[in-house]
C-alpha cells in the first residue's frame, strides 16, 4: 500500500537563514545588526567613508542635514560596533579622521543589495503607497 506522501513545505528565506536564529541572550543577529545601521544616519556615514578616510568637518558637509552632535553620536556607535576607526593627527588643533575598519567595508555589499533592490522596486512601491491612499 502506497501511502500519500506529503510534498516538503518550503522555509522561507529568511526563516532559514542564521541572521534570524535567536543566540543564548534571546536576540538574533539581524536584530543587532538594524539597531547599529537601520537608521539613516549611520547608513550614510559608512557610504561617505567607503572610498576613503574623511576628516570629521568634511564629512559633516557630506551629509546634508546631520547635525554635529548627531554626527558625533553615529560615530561613536560605529566605532564602538569595530566598523569605524578615528585617528586623531597631534596637530594644533588636532585633526581626526575616520575610516572604515575592514568589518565597516564588508558591510557594504549587503547594503549594495539592499540599495539595488530599492532602485528596482521604488516605482513599484510609490505606486502601491498611491492607491492604498486612494483607497484609505
Amino acid at each position: 500500500m502506497n501511502a500519500p506522501v506529503k510534498a516538503p513545505v518550503a522555509v522561507p528565506l529568511l526563516h532559514a537563514t542564521p541572521g534570524f536564529e535567536a543566540d543564548g541572550r534571546n536576540t538574533c543577529p539581524i536584530r543587532e545588526v538594524l539597531d547599529r545601521v537601520g537608521d539613516t544616519w549611520s547608513i550614510l556615514v559608512i557610504i561617505n567613508l567607503q572610498e576613503q578616510s574623511v576628516r570629521f568637518n568634511a564629512l559633516k558637509r557630506s551629509i546634508e542635514g546631520i547635525s554635529q552632535r548627531m554626527l558625533t553620536v553615529t560615530l561613536r556607535s560605529l566605532e564602538r560596533d569595530g566598523l569605524v576607526t578615528r585617528t586623531v593627527r597631534p596637530t594644533t588643533p588636532p585633526e581626526v579622521e575616520y575610516a572604515l575598519t575592514e568589518l565597516g567595508q564588508s558591510i557594504a555589499v549587503p547594503i549594495a543589495s539592499l540599495g539595488s533592490w530599492a532602485a528596482s522596486n521604488r516605482d513599484r512601491m510609490r505606486q502601491a503607497r498611491e492607491a492604498f491612499d486612494l483607497d484609505a
